[in-house]
């Protein structure tokens, strides 16, 4: 039971995902309400089944001050889908500076890029430009929804509506 269950705010926008088990804790205790199943499974005690939860709501709406995905390392190599943003390879991942921190480069969501070991040391204190390759695509900021709708490690057809998913 590896499934995760996406947690919507009172208003119906997404504010995290967690395991089945909490979710059906969280239901049980009544602070939240189950908004989707998962289509077909259940969750089984001694003596019943329970629908297993894909959407829960809060009963109550909680005020997040700051719903921004936090610049990490992993959360870095997530939006590169854990490859080289040069050569396209899975092995040896670094972060690299677009822009080297030794001409100013800041550690932003705009110039860090996943990179090879080996792609790193070829680009050195050069610009991509500047050392003649080229990447893959510009690094951006995820948005929030954006994250946990691509980057969470989960795609479940229940969550689509609450993702504004167009596929």
């Amino acid at each position: 039971m590896n499934r995760k269950v996406l947690v919507l705010n009172q208003d119906y926008s997404p504010i995290s995902v967690c395991t089945v088990q909490r979710a059906f804790l969280l239901t049980f205790l009544r602070k939240t309400e189950m908004v989707e199943s998962a289509n077909g499974h259940v969750i089984r005690s001694v003596s019943q089944s329970y629908p297993m939860p894909a959407v829960i709501r809060l009963t109550r709406y909680i005020h997040i001050p700051y719903k921004g995905v936090a610049l990490t390392r992993q959360n870095v190599f997530k939006r590169d889908n854990f490859n080289c943003q040069y050569c396209g390879t899975h092995n040896e991942l670094t972060l690299d500076h677009v822009m080297p921190r030794s001409r100013g480069g800041k550690s932003s969501w705009d110039n860090l890029i996943t990179a090879c070991k080996r792609c790193n040391a070829f680009k050195g204190d050069y610009t991509p430009e500047e050392a003649g390759i080229s990447l893959q695509y510009k690094p951006f900021r995820p948005s929030y929804v954006m994250f946990l709708r691509d980057y969470s490690g989960y795609h479940c057809d229940e969550w689509r509506p609450y993702l504004k998913v167009g596929k």
